[in-house]
């Protein structure tokens, strides 16, 4: 009953910020054309009846009988033009406020103004031809404002959610083997097949990362979204990842299906048996808190893999420690760990022996800017550590902004990435 209420709830809302929003477009359109208004008029409120229908359909249809990819649709049905809307109902409330001073002021200055005015002749302002009222012009910009936010969220749709971009890092380790130097290490992250609508375009993305050709490819976390059956149509196209050292992979916060409510523990936990097969079918080497000697010509580097290990609210499963056991005699250790506080929160002040840890999780939030010298992204107010190359005295961590997507199925400046990583002798 709560989550119909708040549904409930949430559907009035959206009818208060239409009718405002209504209010500032209408004050735009020529009466004088009743056709065109009457047009615009029924795209307006016809969408807003489409969105009430996507909010209770969410309500009274069972989840299990929704589609996998359910969570992307509500996003791109409710909230983009939320979104743009409530931009809109930002500008407009400012003109409003400003129009509100405005008649206290006039309402306090009345009497004042009156004496004044029965002292002084009237004065005739000329009118200014071809001038905008503050009104107007206020208007017109949020709801241009609102117009253009929610196109760029539809943009970032059709263009950026598989517009893959291949990073190239070169990463100078003190330690590394003779036999290692110019070694490639491909890195994919936050696939979250659940959220997936065109399986060609997730194909090419795999090409891309085949055409490569590394030497060893590592999957850093969230294979799914919310449980494990997401991935079974998926996993032909990612079992086609291959390298001659080997593909390894450890889990992300949605790995593990904390995100679902289960009928029973054991459901649950046949869930997370489910993913381990399913990375046993894809061909990957799930790494749970434990660690694998890659040896070339009989030089060898670590490759450590810990379970899910994040800061705040999120999931506590991974154990570096015992990942850890038995790596002392490997010159370079390579960690493998999906959220990137555990950099700062574990790794670097217990652990300087891992000379580079390999992250996620942040999707540097799939919006933001970046430029030479110049990047932005709402991820930056969360995480310390969102998206790139970062160094503290030896150590580097490597944070990757995800192949795939999760809630709003786009992408807008911060593009899907597939990150090759070579290893140089410093």
């Amino acid at each position: 009953m709560g989550f119909i209420f708040n549904a409930l709830l949430f559907a009035l809302f959206i009818l208060l910020v239409d009718r405002y929003v209504w209010a500032g477009i209408r004050s735009l359109l020529p009466l004088k054309k009743p056709i065109l208004y009457r047009t615009i008029a029924v795209i307006y409120w016809g969408f807003t009846v489409l969105i009430l229908i996507v909010i209770l359909s969410s309500v009274f249809i069972p989840r299990e009988y929704l589609p996998h990819g359910a969570r992307s649709l509500f996003f791109t049905v409710v909230g983009i033009p939320m979104l743009g809307k409530l931009l809109t109902v930002f500008f407009l409330s400012l003109d409003d406020m400003r129009r509100g001073i405005l008649w206290l002021v006039k309402a306090f200055a009345g009497k004042t103004r009156a004496k004044k005015e029965a002292t002084v002749p009237n004065e005739i302002t000329p009118p200014v031809p071809n001038t905008i009222s503050r009104s107007e012009f206020m208007t017109k910009t949020a709801v241009a404002t609102g117009l253009g936010m929610a196109g760029t969220m539809l943009f970032g749709i059709v263009s950026g959610a598989h517009d893959y971009r291949v990073r190239r890092v070169k990463l100078p380790l003190k330690n590394l083997p003779r036999k290692f130097d110019g070694m490639r290490i491909l890195q994919l992250s936050d696939i979250h097949t659940g959220s997936f609508y065109n399986p060609r375009a997730v194909k090419g993305g795999v090409d891309m990362a085949m055409n490569e050709k590394a030497d060893l490819i590592v999957f850093t976390g969230d294979l799914v979204n919310e449980e494990t059956e997401e991935a079974r149509d998926y996993i032909p196209i990612f079992s086609k990842l291959t390298a001659p050292l080997g593909v390894y992979s450890v889990l992300g916060n949605h790995d593990y299906g904390d995100y679902k409510v289960w009928s029973s523990a054991r459901e649950k936990e046949k869930n997370l048996e489910d993913m381990l097969a399913a990375h046993k079918a894809l061909g990957w080497d799930l790494l749970m808190d434990e660690n694998r000697g890659i040896t070339v010509e009989g030089e060898s580097i670590g490759l450590i893999g810990v379970q899910n290990w994040g800061g705040g609210r999120f999931a506590k499963y991974g154990d570096l420690d015992k990942a850890l056991q038995r790596a002392d005699d490997y010159p370079v250790k390579i960690l493998l760990s999906h959220d990137p506080s555990h950099w700062d929160l574990k790794v670097r002040p217990e652990h300087p022996e891992v000379d580079l840890m390999l992250a996620g999780h942040t999707h540097g939030m799939q919006f933001g800017v970046e430029l030479p010298g110049f990047r932005w992204s709402p991820a930056q107010y969360n995480y310390k550590h969102w998206a790139g190359l970062y160094q503290e005295g030896a150590q580097y961590l490597y944070v990757n902004r995800g192949f795939g997507y999760i809630g709003y199925p786009g992408r807008v400046g911060i593009l899907p990435e597939i990150t090759v990583l070579e290893l140089v002798k410093a």
